[in-house]
């Protein structure tokens, strides 16, 4: 997985993002969706996301890893 740059990060869409009212957990590829995955569950852990949003970012990458690339 191939790091973002702030500028690549800035011109995703907002439905780009699992979290698109904050622009968080980018999911535009298979491999960010993982990736938001396992981070949302490492935050909700630490206490830092809430059910809700752990449960947003899981079905945005679920739908967008069930997509046919």
């Amino acid at each position: 997985m191939s790091h973002l740059t702030q500028q690549e990060r800035d011109s995703l869409p907002d439905s780009a993002f699992a979290l698109p009212e904050k622009r968080a957990y980018p999911i535009d590829t298979r491999a960010r969706a993982s990736n938001a995955k396992a981070r949302a569950t490492q935050e909700y852990e630490r206490g830092l996301l809430t059910a809700e949003e752990r449960e947003q970012i899981d079905r945005a990458a679920d739908r967008r890893l069930a997509q046919d690339d």
